[in-house]
């Protein structure tokens, strides 16, 4: 895995798209539940992912993780361990999970469905484990945050695969 001027130019698109996502209303999705938005934050990271890799994943995941450090609008975000360390494996998993399946749509649909819960979960995991939120309120997070999120983001990631992988 060596990182040439293609894979350093897309971290640097999909970094550039996360931070545009993060600063606007862009990066939330209203959705009817309790949590009345899904964050596609993360989708950029996956599809980095899907196109080049898990180090590419990795790396757009670690852009996502100094922004969301950076601009924490939660208390625990602020620790850099959970603002940053979960938003890298969010591009490692997906690209890993990607290659499981032959299946272009499927794989895509994996490796969303992979990176979002790796988000949920490594966030609010780790904020339990430092101390910064009780395990109950992690679980009702969890479930409001991470099932819309999960269907948001297979679905965005499925259309932009498809359309990026037919255009180029």
């Amino acid at each position: 895995m060596e990182l040439d001027t293609q894979k350093i130019t897309l971290v640097g698109i999909l970094g550039a798209v996360t931070a545009i996502l993060g600063m606007t209303p862009l990066g939330f999705v209203p959705v009817p539940t309790p949590a009345g938005s899904a964050t596609i934050m993360h989708i950029p990271v996956v599809i980095g992912a899907i196109l080049e890799g898990p180090l590419v994943g990795g790396l757009v995941g670690f852009v996502f993780g100094i922004f969301s450090f950076l601009r924490a609008g939660n208390p625990f975000v602020v620790d850099p361990l959970i603002g940053i360390l979960p938003r890298i494996f969010i591009g490692v998993l997906a690209g890993y999970s990607y290659r499981l399946v032959k299946k272009e749509s499927i794989a895509a649909g994996l490796a969303a469905a992979v990176g979002t819960l790796t988000n949920t979960i490594g966030v609010l995991g780790l904020a339990v484990w430092r101390g910064y939120l009780p395990s109950t309120a992690a679980v009702g997070i969890g479930i409001t945050h991470g099932v819309p999120e999960v269907v948001v983001g297979v679905i965005i990631t499925i259309l932009v695969i498809k359309v990026l992988k037919n255009t180029g």
